[in-house]
């Protein structure tokens, strides 16, 4: 339990980082949407093993991260939406 708590703490530890700068910069550079829906498929799919096989504390990591890949995922689409608007004339 001790190791797989201290992978999802590293591994949450960065999208902190990912986010601000997602929302900073208002572009998807060096983003790729597939990549941030197959981690969040991961998050969910680990919080979906830990409630019907192993439940324990390391669950609230599991979403905290999975979360916070969502976040990143709804910045991504505003920022798309952010590029693909015209300017003005």
């Amino acid at each position: 339990m001790i190791f797989e708590a201290v992978m999802l703490i590293c591994f949450g530890a960065a999208w902190p980082f990912s986010i601000w700068k997602s929302y900073s910069s208002r572009k998807n550079d060096g983003k790729s949407l597939l990549f941030l829906c197959i981690v969040l498929l991961g998050y969910i799919s680990g919080i979906i093993y830990k409630i019907a096989h192993n439940y324990n504390a390391v669950i609230l990591f599991f979403i905290l991260n999975a979360v916070m890949v969502a976040v990143d995922i709804g910045i991504y689409g505003r920022n798309k939406r952010m590029e693909n608007k015209p300017g003005p004339a």
